[in-house]
């Protein structure tokens, strides 16, 4: 036979595989995070850890599959889920109306807030009215920022890559104040002893796994998996033990 021939023939035969082939394995969930968020996802000796870590792969093991990580910046884990580089975005995403058009989220697994955070000693700011013509550190893409532009417009913001770029601001003085999530403020104030949370909240707001549109199948497993994770003690042991 001749060689070209042959070798087209081989190519044919491999076509409908190629075709056929799942982008990923069936068996496997692939999660989007930004493990910079303690205490939720951060990295500890080399090992990324932390109460969405845990309990994605709590989830994981209740539908019997395997969780493949993908870490990414905050900004990019809608547009990288709507582009399909993984399958659910988990990195404390609130649950929000306008992220509500373009995802969908699973039913609520922590209640949360935006929160101030100061240093100690800073007795200017006690409450969101204070905020106003003061330097106030966010992270890109959080809801820190839409929040404080549409309802505080006389804050100047000071907007970082990281989350832990914006507490440092605050603790050299380069930022009066910073506004994150509840639970992730109180444990770096706590660790650090230098910050502290504003007692009055600016918003209280609930925390979701994100999942695209069509994937309905999969934000019904992932909620029924929760329920038996409630169900069966699994996840208060994960919020005693980081929240």
């Amino acid at each position: 036979m001749n060689p070209i021939r042959r070798h087209l023939l081989a190519l044919m035969t491999l076509l409908p595989l190629c075709l056929s082939a799942p982008a990923h394995a069936d068996d496997v969930i692939r999660v989007g995070t930004d493990a910079t968020f303690p205490p939720f996802e951060y990295v500890e000796n080399g090992k990324q850890v932390g109460f969405d870590t845990e309990l994605i792969e709590a989830i994981g093991k209740t539908l019997g599959k395997k969780v493949e990580w993908t870490q990414i910046d905050f900004k990019g884990l809608i547009p990288g889920l709507i582009a399909r580089r993984f399958d659910v975005a988990a990195s404390a995403i609130y649950i929000t109306d306008d992220r509500k058009k373009v995802v969908d989220f699973t039913e609520p697994y922590y209640p949360g807030g935006l929160v101030i955070m100061t240093r100690k000693d800073e007795a200017r700011i006690d409450g969101p009215e204070s905020l106003k013509g003061m330097k106030v550190a966010v992270q890109v893409g959080t809801k820190s920022v839409s929040y404080l532009k549409q309802n505080y417009p006389g804050v100047e913001l000071v907007e970082v890559e990281k989350n832990q770029e914006m507490f440092q601001l605050v603790e050299i003085g380069r930022a009066d104040a910073a506004v994150t999530g509840k639970p992730a403020a109180k444990l770096y104030a706590r660790a650090r002893g230098t910050l502290k949370v504003v007692d009055k909240q600016l918003t209280v707001e609930e925390y979701g796994y994100a999942i695209r549109k069509d994937q309905p199948e999969l934000v019904k497993q992932f909620n029924e998996a929760l329920g038996k994770l409630k169900a069966d003690g699994t996840y208060q042991q994960l919020v005693d033990k980081y929240l």
